[in-house]
């Protein structure tokens, strides 16, 4: 009984040590083999910081991105230039108008009344300087038709007293004759006063340059002006955007009625903190994406100016350190990028869209004093304003003439 227990003892005591082994060596190889797994990693993150560090020094480092980027374009704000009540709206938010289309009409009958009016005070006006002009030719005739009976009784009185001492004449005659002489000369005096108040009111101009018909027709022709404005016209080609105005409103000079928005000439407005913009400057290339379209759709352009002071200055209450409450805080500068027509074509945008722009700044661009911006010729001139007054010279000319005419007429 006693060997066979101390044979079982022996029997597990080999088995043990056979486990024991065995687990020892499975303990040493996972060891192992954590080892170059911790290794591998601890090589691959080297080797990748390696890389990026490289990626840095010769790529990234260069180049600022920013995405407190914004897309901006020109609002044309429409507003009404004279009063009326609206009676046609042609055109609706998203609408694209042309260039002096016609896009809301005032009802024009309180402009159609001053104007008649405006016709009526000039050709009253031309009249009355035809009068004037009248007025003092006839006045210089009189003078003329009084001068000779006092150069003849200027000449008769000469006489009386040459032959007063003869007794040919009598004292009573001469003191006559000189009465009548006072009375002739304060007679033609009185009228070269009249006379002069009448060329005073012409001023010996012809009548077209006379003071009185040029006021009369400066409100002829702000009358006319008035009357064609009652239809307002697109200053520029663009879409429509915030209209809010409605038949039958009443509108006066200043009264918003509508935006244009040309999307053709659109810019990227991208503020880089101030620490950033060491190295940009204008002429710089740029990348810019939009939320829009994502990341897929690249739009290149190029770094136009600098602005001339962070937003905080321009702001509606602008800071005031010098009061003691003092924050350092990094301010943000805006950076004008450029946006390619074609791209702008190809994949269209709006103003105020989101954008992430990012400058590459190891190309050499020039001062940050000399900026490429520039006004575009077309984007920044309308003449749908030039021809409005075209038709009131030749309307001033007709009334003019009319009345003369008139005017001289014989009664």
């Amino acid at each position: 009984m006693m060997d066979t227990v101390k044979k079982s003892r022996h029997r597990f005591k080999n088995i043990a040590n056979l486990l024991g082994d065995k687990a020892g060596g499975q303990l040493r190889q996972w060891r192992y083999r954590r080892n170059r797994r911790l290794l591998s990693v601890t090589l691959s993150a080297v080797l990748v910081g390696v890389v990026y560090w490289a990626y840095w020094q010769r790529h990234a480092s260069h180049f600022v991105t920013t995405n407190d980027a914004y897309v901006i374009g020109n609002l044309v704000a429409l507003k009404a230039q004279t009063s009326g009540t609206v009676v046609d709206v042609r055109v609706d938010t998203t609408q694209y108008a042309h260039k002096g289309e016609v896009l809301v009409r005032l009802d024009g009958l309180a402009a159609k009344v001053a104007l008649e009016q405006a016709e009526a005070n000039l050709a009253e006006t031309v009249r009355q300087v035809e009068t004037l002009s009248s007025t003092a030719e006839r006045l210089r005739q009189k003078i003329a038709a009084q001068e000779a009976p006092l150069g003849r009784t200027r000449r008769d009185l000469l006489r009386y007293r040459s032959v007063a001492q003869e007794g040919a004449v009598s004292a009573q005659q001469i003191e006559n004759t000189e009465f009548t002489v006072r009375e002739l000369e304060a007679g033609i005096r009185q009228t070269r006063a009249e006379l002069g108040g009448a060329e005073a009111l012409i001023h010996g101009v012809a009548l077209e340059h006379n003071p009185k018909v040029l006021q009369a027709a400066s409100a002829l022709k702000q009358a006319y002006l008035d009357k064609v404005r009652q239809n307002i016209v697109a200053p520029v080609s663009g879409y429509i955007a915030k209209r809010h105005i409605q038949p039958g409103e009443q509108v006066h000079p200043d009264t918003p009625l509508l935006a244009i928005v040309p999307l053709d000439y659109l810019w990227i407005e991208a503020n880089f903190l101030e620490d950033e913009l060491t190295e940009v400057q204008p002429g710089q290339a740029a990348e810019i994406t939009v939320d829009l379209y994502g990341s897929e759709i690249v739009y290149h352009g190029e770094v136009l100016g600098i602005g001339a002071g962070t937003g905080s200055v321009f702001g509606l209450l602008p800071p005031d350190n010098a009061t003691g409450n003092y924050i350092h805080i990094t301010e943000r500068v805006p950076v004008r990028i450029s946006l390619r027509p074609e791209e702008l074509k190809a994949h269209p945008l709006r103003p105020g869209l989101s954008a992430v722009a990012r400058i590459d700044t190891r190309q050499k661009g020039r001062s940050v004093l000399q900026p490429f911006t520039a006004t575009p010729p077309e984007s920044y001139r309308t003449d749908v304003y030039d021809t409005q007054l075209d038709g009131a010279e030749a309307l001033v000319d007709k009334i003019v003439k009319g009345n003369r005419a008139m005017a001289r007429a014989p009664v």
